[in-house]
């Protein structure tokens, strides 16, 4: 039976997102049939959103990867 498994993290710490992703692989046996992934800015209050072009801060933007796989 195929199946679908999302994940999110964020831009800035891939390393734990690509651990969390190849341990839920081993560890469950999955056959990944496909690996899909977006990434897209996190949502911001408008008072977040000018404070961090005053300072020149920048926000991780979110990580989403879809994983087809047969069970």
């Amino acid at each position: 039976m195929q199946k679908i498994k999302i994940f999110k993290g964020l831009e800035s710490d891939t390393e734990g997102l690509e651990q969390e992703v190849n341990s839920w692989i081993e560890t469950s046996g999955a056959q990944v049939l496909q690996i899909t992934g977006n990434i897209a800015p996190q949502s911001q209050s408008a008072k977040r959103s000018s404070d961090a072009l005053l300072h020149g801060a920048h926000t991780a933007s979110d990580v989403l990867l879809v994983i087809a796989y047969d069970c």
